[in-house]
Parts: C-alpha cells; sequence; structure tokens
C-alpha cells in the first residue's frame, strides 16, 4: 500500500519524534525537520504529499515557509500547527498558503483525520484531470496534450513545466523558484536546459495561435492563453 509522504517541521524536537513516530504507526512516511529551512530543501528534494509546519521555528517560520512553496505549488496541502489562537492567527495561516490550522495542544487523532481529509480532496481533484489551455486538453496524469482529434505526447519533464505554467498561467512563472524545484538549482546550465524545454512546449502548443509562452526577461516566464 502506498505511503502518503508527509513533511514535518518542528523546532520542539520532542513533540516533533512523538508526532512522527505516532503518523509513522499509522502508515505514514515523515521527513522530520527542526527548521523551516531544513523542511524547504526536503520539500524539493522528495515531492511530498503533504506539509505539517510549526509557526513559530528558527532560521525561517512556517508562514515564511508556505509563502515560498506556494510561489511554485498551489496544491500540496499544509497544515499549520501553532499555539497561537488569536483569530487574525488563522487568518494569516491561511493567506500564507495553509489549508487546515490546528491549535496546540491537539490530539493526534484529530491531526490524522485531518490530514486523511486533505489527502483525499487531493486525489479528487487530480486524478484523471483535464485541465483546459486554450482550445488544449492538458491531462498531466497521462501526459498529454489534446486538440480536435490530435493527441501530443510530453515527456516528464514538459508536463511538469507545463503544469506549473497553467497553475501561473497570465501571471509570471519565478524563473529561479522554478528551476530550483524542477532541476536542483538556478545555475546558468540548468537555466539553458529550461529554455529548451520551453521552447519544445511553444511547438507542442503552436495549433492555438491564441496561445503564447513568453519570456519576461530577469523574471521568468508567463503562459498567456
Amino acid at each position: 500500500m502506498h505511503k502518503p509522504k508527509v513533511i514535518l517541521a518542528e523546532d520542539e524536537e520532542s513533540l516533533g519524534l512523538i508526532i512522527k513516530e505516532y503518523l509513522e504507526s499509522r502508515n505514514f512516511e515523515v521527513i522530520y525537520c527542526k527548521n523551516g529551512e531544513i523542511a524547504y530543501h526536503q520539500f524539493i528534494k522528495n515531492q511530498p504529499n503533504l506539509l505539517v509546519l510549526d509557526v513559530m521555528m528558527p532560521v525561517m517560520d512556517g508562514y515564511t515557509l508556505a509563502k515560498k512553496i506556494r510561489v511554485t505549488d498551489s496544491r500540496t496541502p499544509i497544515i499549520f500547527l501553532t499555539s497561537k489562537s488569536q483569530a487574525k492567527d488563522v487568518i494569516d495561516g491561511f493567506a500564507y498558503g495553509g489549508n487546515d490550522y490546528i491549535k496546540k495542544p491537539f490530539s493526534m487523532e484529530e491531526l490524522i483525520v485531518r490530514m486523511n481529509a486533505l489527502l483525499q480532496r487531493v486525489l479528487l481533484q487530480q486524478d484523471e484531470e483535464n485541465i483546459m489551455i486554450g482550445q488544449y486538453s492538458f491531462n498531466k496524469t497521462n501526459q498529454t496534450l489534446s486538440i480536435n482529434d490530435t493527441v501530443v505526447q510530453l515527456t516528464h519533464k514538459e508536463t511538469t513545466l507545463l503544469y506549473h505554467l497553467s497553475e501561473k498561467r497570465n501571471q509570471i512563472l519565478d524563473r529561479s523558484a522554478i528551476l530550483i524545484k524542477l532541476w536542483g538549482n538556478d545555475d546558468f546550465f540548468n537555466a539553458r536546459s529550461m529554455d529548451v524545454f520551453i521552447t519544445k512546449l511553444r511547438k507542442k502548443l503552436k495549433a492555438d495561435s491564441e496561445i503564447q509562452i513568453i519570456n519576461i526577461r530577469g523574471y521568468g516566464y508567463k503562459l498567456i492563453c
């Protein structure tokens, strides 16, 4: 059975290890991190199904981490853990990209229920989902682009890049952030490699003249459709 992969960021080590052990006993794969910066690197490396983030952490707090993740990923569920109880804190949590907010102290069963609910929601949204990009139907699962009676097969990298462009359609997709997410770093050679993939995507989308992928020099790319 597939184990959902979870990144758990909690600077209070004793609590973090208790949560980790409990989640693992309930069939989750858990990557435990002591601060937000470590958690961000693990997020890029491991592509988790869900994140559980303490709000108050050293180096990088939970809100800052969530905001950074949401630059390139709008779907992976994020649950905040916090001892803060003011309404403004809850509002801030959702504003920074959180999907749920659990106040300490909490029961482990409550955490499990909320995690499963978010994971189920993601599965319902993304399995076999068709995304319309202009006149094209983009299927991320099958890695295809369809228009009229023509089906174009995409590579994994093309699929992932197009998905992130479509998530940010008519907005700028940050060049450095997407390079780090898909290639591991944003050096010159990876940037040139991404340019090649952008060119390939333009060719595969050329049947719809209303679609453009434009280069915003110094910032990134924008999918216009």
